[in-house]
């Protein structure tokens, strides 16, 4: 696997997005964000319960897993297969994983029927959605880079060139940066720094990540 798509949470802070529709005066408030595990998860949905105490209906679903190894719905009441599941499937066709949404029901006092529970309940995660920021997790490793003030400069070009994420420098008598680079531009980009810095630049693998890349 060399990659999955997510919610991109910038600076690790968890964002909660919301959206809204309403169908023949019922309202369905979609509430979405990224969850790392199962109890996550639920610790979110009892959150949202909790928030909308007085709503007739709070049905879930999350997908958890670099390939999406778990994932579970509920119709918290409504006719069985008209909110969980048809949420659920949203999450997988935008191929997020590590998500979870629910999905608030107010009712208007009007029945929707089978056919429209299932585009009302669709609609609302596909609103939420339009306002999630994602990106894609890709394979790769944390190295460190180091070298001398002579060839920070063409160093720093060769990572913007090739949009690589630095996470931390440090500026001593020498330079040492800790950059993440894809599994598949090591071999290269350590060929491209040893040339434009005569050999002077050294680069050493620490460990295997994912990181995000924005898109």
């Amino acid at each position: 696997m060399e990659s999955y798509r997510v919610i991109y949470s910038q600076e690790n802070r968890i964002q909660i997005y919301t959206g809204e529709i309403v169908e023949k005066r019922s309202r369905f408030i979609a509430n979405i964000r990224a969850v790392e595990s199962e109890e996550e998860a639920m610790a979110f949905v009892d959150q949202m319960r909790k928030r909308y105490y007085d709503a007739r209906h709070n049905c879930y679903a999350f997908v958890v897993g670099p390939r999406g190894e778990l994932a579970r719905s509920s119709d918290d009441g409504e006719p069985s297969g008209t909110a969980g599941r048809p949420m659920l499937e949203v999450l997988q066709g935008a191929e997020l994983k590590n998500a979870a949404v629910v999905v608030t029901r107010y009712f208007g006092g009007v029945l929707l029927g089978t056919g429209g529970l299932v585009r009302a309940y669709t609609q609302a995660v596909q609103e939420a959605l339009k306002l999630c920021p994602t990106a894609i997790m890709k394979s790769g490793k944390r190295v460190e880079i180091e070298t001398d003030y002579n060839g920070i400069g063409k160093i720093l070009h060769l990572l913007g060139r090739r949009n690589l994420a630095q996470e931390s420098g440090e500026y001593t008598d020498r330079v040492c940066l800790r950059v993440l680079i894809p599994e598949e531009e090591i071999s290269d980009f350590t060929k491209e720094v040893t040339e434009a810095t005569a050999g002077r630049g050294r680069i050493r693998e620490l460990e295997e990540v994912f990181y995000p890349v924005p898109e």
